[in-house]
């Protein structure tokens, strides 16, 4: 049976039962259509495209109402080109006019000429007129979803009762149909998630550098929130929380940036408690911080078992839309994810270090207990030899291995007292470097000679200095697991002028091993660039300093 006439509405034309009933194959096509996908977005342009089709309407264009009720949270539309969209510019949000209307009270609507209305607002410059009217609430598991537009019917006719009972099937069905296509894709992203968890899980407990994993880190985060950056903080040495790994276009201007621990969402981090900003312009607590030119930011602390190891951040560009429920949800626990990662990885660190620890006091105790008392042992037989000899060449020359002797058990006693050292770092750059070069004889073998040029300690800043110390220390560590080094020399010029002109520091490390080969592994050395690069400097290779050119010189410099 046709529908029953609307209110208000003409009498049914004569025809007009034969004229639905032809209809209703179309009717059937378009339910088909609708429902013939999985992904959202294209999902509410078949709608939109279905809808006009099956009302013969030049225009379609379907809201969807955002999550707290008050606006549109996106707007797909169909029959108007692109160029005349880039033209008309910013896109309806729902605040107001018929639109808003349709969002406060989610009925259907069938105006004859919208521009009539007292709802509507009109419309902006450039917008194609319309002047016919339908919409008709979407509603998915019985909750609004948004609401289905048509305008200008192309035969100039107004929309009647048989239109409207059409586009409200049309709206159940695709009521069904988005709900399976929120479905699925709440599993995918969902999925791709766990993949990001997993990702930074291996990441962290890979024992690899440190620095890249928390990179690693910063960039799961922007690429499973669809945000421009993603920014790791950890506690700073001074208070604050330290921007330690960004993944961005630019990553040099933020990274190494303390925020200072007086700052609002600082604290709101470091208590425990995530932070989700609509517009970071908007935001008094962000108007001195480095996200400030962003737009909707997703804040969440590094949180475990009650300890708070930094914080996460997830800034989306100016104009983007907030972050969802869902989103912020999965967010919280990938943080959570990557927090316990830190901790696990940080034990697993400890446990090494320990065992580094206790190998270096063996090789204390063992050079101090033998080999300084056979060196010893060895210089009183020479002594007794040089002095029962009748020969003034003998008794010269086994004076002088005597010598020699006495001046190696002081360089030993000098190794074991380097090895007996504390853990806890100096503050010096030159005792940091000395330091690292100490720690790397365990594993290599032997001691990396050493020489320092220039006002180290005064002339080099805080944030050259820690990042030239971790690009040492992955150089050591590449020479030692790579280049199967025997021989290595390490640098440090306070006093050098870089290619622009500016004055620096430059570090050297050069070795006698295999070198880089074709093809091989390069994360370590990407690592270097990078640190280089976030304090405005360079990284690059040239020939060791092994026969003709062999190994490899790691040439790390920045300015001070």
């Amino acid at each position: 049976m046709p529908p029953a006439p609307s209110p208000g509405s003409p009498p049914p034309r004569p025809g007009a039962s034969a004229e639905f009933l032809a209809r209703v194959p179309k009717l059937l096509d378009a339910m088909r259509s609708v429902g013939s996908g999985l992904e959202l977005h294209s999902t509410l342009h078949r709608i939109c495209e279905t809808a006009a089709d099956l009302a013969d309407a030049r225009y379609a264009a379907l809201g969807v109402a955002g999550e707290d009720g008050d606006g549109l949270a996106a707007f797909v539309h169909h029959g108007v080109d692109e160029a005349t969209a880039r033209r008309i510019g910013h896109l309806p949000d729902g605040r107001k006019g018929l639109l808003g209307a349709l969002i406060r009270d989610p009925a259907p609507v069938r105006l004859t000429d919208l521009t009539d209305d007292p709802r509507s607002c009109g419309f902006p410059d450039r917008h194609p007129p319309m002047r016919g009217f339908l919409g008709v609430p979407i509603r998915v598991q019985g909750e609004i979803f948004g609401n289905l537009y048509l305008t200008d019917k192309r035969a100039g006719a107004p929309f009647d009762d048989y239109d409207l009972a059409m586009v409200r099937v049309l709206a159940t069905e695709a009521g069904i149909a988005i709900g399976n296509a929120r479905l699925y894709e709440a599993a995918q992203q969902r999925e791709r998630w766990i993949d990001g968890s997993v990702a930074v899980t291996t990441a962290l407990l890979s024992g690899g550098d440190a620095d890249e994993a928390l990179q690693t880190v910063a960039e799961q985060a922007r690429r499973l929130s669809g945000a421009a950056a993603g920014i790791v903080l950890l506690p700073a040495d001074g208070g604050g929380l330290e921007i330690v790994a960004v993944s961005a276009e630019r990553p040099a201007d933020v990274l190494g940036t303390v925020i200072p621990a007086d700052n609002g969402i600082v604290g709101e981090l470091l208590a425990g408690r995530p932070v989700f900003v609509d517009d970071a312009a908007t935001d008094r607590r962000l108007e001195a911080g480095p996200v400030r030119a962003y737009g909707p930011i997703m804040l969440l602390p590094l949180c475990r078992d009650a300890r708070v190891l930094g914080g996460l951040v997830m800034p989306r560009a100016r104009g983007e839309r907030p972050f969802t429920r869902t989103e912020r949800a999965l967010g919280e626990r990938f943080a959570s994810q990557a927090a316990l990662a830190l901790m696990m990885a940080d034990a697993q660190r400890d446990r090494e270090r320990l065992a580094v620890y206790e190998d270096r006091d063996r090789i204390a105790r063992d050079l101090h207990d033998l080999v300084i008392q056979r060196l010893f042992a060895t210089g009183m037989m020479l002594e007794n030899a040089r002095r029962g000899s009748a020969v003034p060449e003998v008794r010269d020359g086994v004076a002088g291995a005597v010598d020699e002797l006495d001046v190696t058990i002081q360089e030993i006693r000098s190794a074991i007292f380097a090895l007996r050292q504390p853990a806890e770092a100096p503050a010096g750059l030159r005792s940091r470097v000395l330091r690292e070069v100490t720690m790397a004889a365990v594993p290599l073998g032997f001691t990396p000679s050493h020489r320092f040029v220039g006002p180290v300690d005064t002339a080099v800043g805080e944030v050259t200095g820690k990042n030239l110390i971790a690009a040492l220390r992955e150089a050591l560590s590449n020479a030692f697991r790579h280049a199967h080094a025997t021989r290595i020399e390490v640098a440090l010029d306070a006093t050098a002028i870089l290619p622009d002109g500016r004055p620096g520091v430059r570090l050297t490390v050069a070795d006698d091993g295999v070198g880089v080969p074709e093809g091989g592994r390069r994360s370590g050395l990407h690592n270097l660039e990078r640190r280089a690069e976030a304090v405005g400097g360079a990284s690059r290779l040239g020939p060791g300093i092994g026969p003709d050119g062999g190994g490899t010189t790691v040439l790390w410099e920045a300015p001070y």
